[in-house]
């Protein structure tokens, strides 16, 4: 420094001044921590507070970066660990390479080989599947039973209870009701009971099996070197045959296309077959639902048990109402258990049937209008109870399910 020409304190930015005086005033070496503050007053009266950050945060995020490679270099990558405590882990061995000149009877394998799964223990336990049966058992019904749950409860199909029981129930699933002896076949098929002058081709081709699967059912009990010609064989009238897999048209009552030209073409089912009919009202193709309640009540539409229709529930002598415009061609009692029967012709292919009416309040070639009392919902003829069995028959689409049609 040249002594010649000093340099004055007024020559030199304010906070350099104050640095300056604050050193020349003081007898003992700065802290660290106050030297950075001056620094940052400093800077901050020079408003570089902003680049400031940014090297800051720069710095840092360079510094975070080398000490995370080191970790890693340190303790993962070279595998050493630094640890106060030792361990006593060993490392399972991998399994022993067996020399081609050892002899294995004096080899002795581990218990278990270590892999990198979880292993898993022997169990010498074996479970043997039951033992499908062949004979007959026999069931008696209890309250609340259903075809569908007694079905399941022995693995078979709903219509493989109605096939074993035709004596019981007639193919119709009304006929249920506690205490009844129901046979259950052991497989899905149908039980079928042999006539005289029956041939083995014949009764098989009607259920669609071959006559060998009737044969050789371990549960018919038949023997081939005794039996006979297929078409005259050797079997005693009156025996219950099982016919595994076989199965058939179902035999219940559902009302006949009764057409207005011919109704008389129901008066097999009963005493409501109507005579002639004139011509009436012609319906619209939409159909209305037919009773004031709108639950499902037992049997809902169901093929497989041949049960067209939809059982509609509510309170005895709720109104019913006919669900369509159009004549009425059956009109009275039905003597195969659907009690007092209602059947509208609506004269564009559609026909709606009403059954287990309590009462009825139309009669034979009467024209009805969409909405009107055809008669009280009950419980007449085979029920369960209180409610509507309802069916649609279209000369298009046969019998439908009802709940695609009604509104």
């Amino acid at each position: 420094m040249n002594e010649s020409n000093p340099i004055q304190a007024s020559d030199l930015p304010d906070g350099f001044s104050k640095i300056e005086n604050t050193r020349t005033s003081s007898t003992q070496p700065d802290e660290p921590l106050s030297i950075w503050m001056r620094v940052w007053q400093v800077v901050q009266q020079h408003e570089l507070t902003e680049q400031a950050m940014r090297l800051g945060t720069g710095l840092a995020s360079v510094s975070l970066i080398l000490i995370s490679v080191w970790v890693m270099n340190s303790f993962f990558l070279t595998g050493n660990l630094t640890n106060s405590q030792k361990t006593d882990f060993i490392p399972p061995k991998t399994t022993p390479t067996i020399p081609p000149e050892a002899n294995p009877s004096s080899i002795k394998f581990p218990l278990f080989i270590p892999v990198d799964s979880i292993t898993r223990m022997v169990d010498a336990h074996t479970s043997l599947p039951a033992k499908p049966r062949t004979e007959i058992i026999h069931y008696i019904v209890q309250k609340g039973d259903t075809i569908f749950a007694i079905a399941t409860k022995f693995n078979l199909r709903p219509q493989t209870i109605l096939w074993g029981n035709y004596g019981v129930l007639a193919d119709n699933p009304h006929y249920l009701s506690p205490g009844q002896d129901l046979t259950i076949l052991p497989v899905d098929g149908v039980y079928h009971q042999w006539h005289a002058g029956e041939g083995l081709n014949g009764v098989a081709k009607f259920y669609g099996v071959s006559p060998d699967v009737i044969v050789d059912y371990p549960g018919n009990g038949l023997n081939r070197q005794t039996l006979g010609d297929f078409s005259n064989p050797n079997i005693e009238p009156g025996k219950m045959l099982i016919v595994p897999g076989g199965q058939r048209e179902f035999v219940v009552w559902s009302a006949p296309r009764i057409t207005r030209s011919d109704p008389a073409v129901a008066k097999i089912y009963g005493p409501g077959a109507c005579g002639s009919v004139v011509d009436g009202t012609i319906g619209s193709g939409i159909f209305l639902w037919p009773a004031p309640d709108r639950f499902i009540s037992g049997f809902d539409y169901s093929p497989e048990t041949g049960h067209y229709a939809i059982d509609i529930g509510g309170q005895i002598n709720n109104g019913v109402f006919a669900s369509d415009g159009g004549v009425i061609v059956y009109a009275g009692w039905n003597d195969y258990g659907y009690g007092n029967v209602v059947v509208i012709d609506h004269g564009n292919g559609w026909q709606t049937l009403y059954a287990h009416l309590n009462s009825i309040s139309v009669a034979c070639g009467q024209s009805v209008s969409q909405g009107q009392v055809i008669g009280l919902l009950g419980s007449t003829g085979k029920s369960s109870g209180p409610h509507l069995h309802f069916e649609m028959r279209s000369d298009t689409y046969g019998r439908v399910d009802p709940k695609a049609f009604l509104q």
